[in-house]
């Protein structure tokens, strides 16, 4: 059974919580890259890593993503005090802010599986499995990554957690966004992962309730172990 460290950041800075996964990251990367020079007896066993953490309001657009689906001025930016980033993973732009756990799994899936689809998918299976116990049924939306409420049904498809990641060398960085207590007036200023015709929702918005976010970290933790066939440490 793999083993992964599990480390909750708390509230962090977007660009230090980046600069954080960009130095395990690159730490992974030399130790594969150092590897091929040694004899198999003498490899050393790469790292693994979850991250949690929160995000003050920010807004990231994947290198696939478009500008203008950011629909406000650098002044207003500063007037939300929210900020902006440029970033290198995929998908389009998508909000963080308080209230919204955000994962970040640092795997060499060399340790478990060499598949970014189903490593997406196994993300997507976390949430909806942390979801239900909530008695809240999520799913997939065909062509599209993260985690649906009624997303057959173009009047009321809405978006829970969004996703986007960045892999070389089977390493893989950046990772979930799911709402718990979120703002979502915050949306408001984006074009959501470039998707015009859907909504975004929360979990507290869902249950007309605030969660306790402790206890969905928790969840989501277990069904990561699960699904990874790993331990948390």
């Amino acid at each position: 059974m793999q083993k992964v460290k599990f480390i909750d950041l708390g509230l962090i800075d977007y660009k230090q919580g980046w600069d954080y996964q960009e130095k395990l990251f690159a730490e992974v990367v030399a130790t594969k890259i150092n590897n091929r020079t040694l004899p198999d007896n003498d490899q050393i066993t790469t790292d693994n890593y979850l991250l949690f953490c929160e995000h003050p309001h920010v807004y990231t657009l994947g290198n696939t993503g478009d500008k203008e689906h950011l629909l406000i001025s650098e002044n207003q930016l500063k007037e939300k005090n929210a900020t902006y980033y440029k970033i290198n993973r995929g998908g389009d732009i998508t909000y963080h802010g308080p209230g919204q756990i955000v994962g970040y799994p640092i795997l060499d899936l060399d340790n478990f599986f060499t598949d970014i689809h189903k490593y997406l998918r196994f993300l997507e299976e976390m949430v909806i499995r942390t979801l239900k116990e909530f008695n809240i049924e999520s799913e997939r939306s065909k062509g599209e990554t993260g985690v649906w409420l009624d997303a057959d049904n173009p009047l009321k498809a809405r978006k829970i957690c969004a996703m986007g990641v960045r892999a070389s060398r089977w390493v893989t960085m950046h990772g979930f966004a799911l709402n718990v207590n979120t703002d979502l007036a915050y949306f408001g200023n984006i074009i959501p992962c470039g998707i015009v015709d859907k909504a975004v929702t929360s979990l507290d918005k869902e249950l007309g309730r605030k969660v306790d976010e402790e206890e969905v970290k928790q969840k989501l933790k277990k069904h990561f172990m699960e699904l990874f066939e790993c331990e948390l440490y």
